[in-house]
């Protein structure tokens, strides 16, 4: 059991994962089911919320259930949490997980390109908070919402400015909405995890190969590694459980002490040339292509 919390200090809890096919939603949705949590995980491609909800059901029944969902349409989350609310009952919970990122010197992005990272983090993290937090207030329930951030939110990020702006975006709705829902019993607190390698965003983030560039290496952390999935899912538990009910407002850093001691994440890509510059793009093109080519069209939600 993560972080050594009882096996069901999460009983009765209904918690939403948005970005739950892959990477840290993914191995962090395992962990709330093992502490009692039924979850709905969200995402764009139903082959992966199969893969994330077979491996977080471990075979029983009625625990997980997925919904291919994309956050940036405001229309289509209300639409989802509305069947949420009518085929299983109102939400305990929100973590907001969906995102997305890239490096690449800031002066080359395109509209396009920064919407696609911004639509996503900032827009569709609002998406599902407001969307859940009327039917809270309409209700009076309490609920919680937590979002994953990252230390940028405090100190930037060279090479990822679409992701460092929406994060920030986010951070600042996490201490506004903290204040102004109170008053009705939701709280809104944030996590700020260092890096976490996990397939495919690692890749992306770290794509040369080079021990000196790319995402923090762990001789540039103070307790000189990387964090765990495992960790990560400790501190969601407790901010998800009713623990500490008093905190709201908070983002809270799990870094190892990085952002305290420098550099940020990605500083070292200063050091790329234009050949290294190349070398990324390919990498980044590849692996998008690869993902396209899993990308399922299907919808619709699923019990496991």
């Amino acid at each position: 059991m993560a972080g050594g919390f009882a096996p069901d200090i999460l009983e009765g809890k209904r918690v939403l994962i948005t970005g739950g096919g892959t990477g840290l939603g993914r191995g962090v949705a395992k962990h709330l089911v093992d502490h009692g949590a039924e979850v709905h995980l969200w995402g764009r491609r139903s082959s992966a919320l199969e893969e994330s909800a077979a491996h977080a059901s471990s075979g029983r029944d009625g625990v997980v259930f997925l919904q291919s969902v994309d956050v940036r349409d405001a229309d289509q989350v209300d639409a989802a949490i509305a069947r949420i609310w009518s085929e299983h009952g109102p939400l305990t919970s929100i973590l907001n997980n969906a995102a997305g990122n890239f490096i690449a010197p800031t002066e080359s992005l395109s509209a396009r390109a920064f919407s696609s990272i911004t639509s996503t983090v900032m827009n569709g993290t609002f998406h599902t908070t407001l969307s859940v937090g009327r039917r809270w207030i309409e209700e009076r329930l309490q609920g919680t919402v937590l979002s994953t951030l990252a230390t940028w939110v405090w100190s930037g990020s060279a090479f990822v400015v679409p992701s460092a702006m929406a994060k920030s975006a986010v951070h600042a709705m996490t201490m506004s909405l903290a204040v102004e829902w109170a008053r009705h019993g939701i709280r809104v607190n944030a996590m700020a995890p260092g890096p976490i390698p996990t397939d495919y965003a690692w890749e992306v983030l770290n794509p040369t190969g080079k021990s000196s560039v790319g995402a923090t290496q762990p001789d540039q952390i103070p307790m000189k590694r990387v964090g765990t999935v495992d960790e990560l899912a400790a501190l969601t538990i407790f901010l998800l459980s009713d623990l500490c009910p008093y905190l709201t407002g908070e983002t809270i850093a799990m870094d190892g002490g990085q952002r305290l001691a420098g550099p940020n994440t990605f500083a070292g890509l200063a050091e790329l040339t234009t050949d290294d510059w190349e070398e990324v793009r390919a990498s980044a093109t590849a692996a998008t292509a690869a993902a396209k080519a899993q990308r399922d069209t299907g919808s619709g939600e699923r019990p496991r």
